[in-house]
């Protein structure tokens, strides 16, 4: 399961809904920002 702590959710938040979808089904956690840049970048060059 994903865990996105208090600092990120706020980002986490402004995404689109798939956006959010994709990357709770990763099951990746989101300790901070850069851990959510990391994870956008995967989906981008996934394309």
């Amino acid at each position: 399961m994903s865990y996105i702590s208090p600092a990120v959710q706020p980002k986490f938040e402004e995404l689109s809904d798939s956006l959010k979808n994709q990357i709770l089904e990763r099951n990746v956690p989101l300790n901070t920002i850069y851990d959510l840049i990391q994870v956008l970048e995967e989906i981008v060059a996934e394309g």
